[in-house]
């Protein structure tokens, strides 16, 4: 069953939340497939970190929802 986490970067400095993404990242990775939700807010300088230094050279599917352009969904499915 696919796990769906969610981490909240609301009130954190750019620095400390892409450290954050990082080792949440590998926590659910460790657990198997999961699908996170990174709840950046309004900040598409952060978005934008998060995308340049986590997630173009991973292994990970992720988008920005059109439902909600504050949010990042990070998939990780193991076939």
């Amino acid at each position: 069953m696919l796990q769906i986490e969610e981490l909240d970067l609301h009130g954190i400095r750019h620095k400390e939340a892409l450290e954050k993404v990082k080792i949440k990242l590998e926590q659910e990775k460790e657990k198997g497939q999961f699908s996170l939700t990174i709840i950046t807010g309004n900040s598409s300088v952060l978005q934008k970190l998060i995308f340049e230094n986590i997630l173009e050279d991973s292994e990970y599917k992720y988008y920005i929802p059109s439902w909600n352009l504050g949010q990042i969904i990070v998939d990780h499915v193991e076939l």
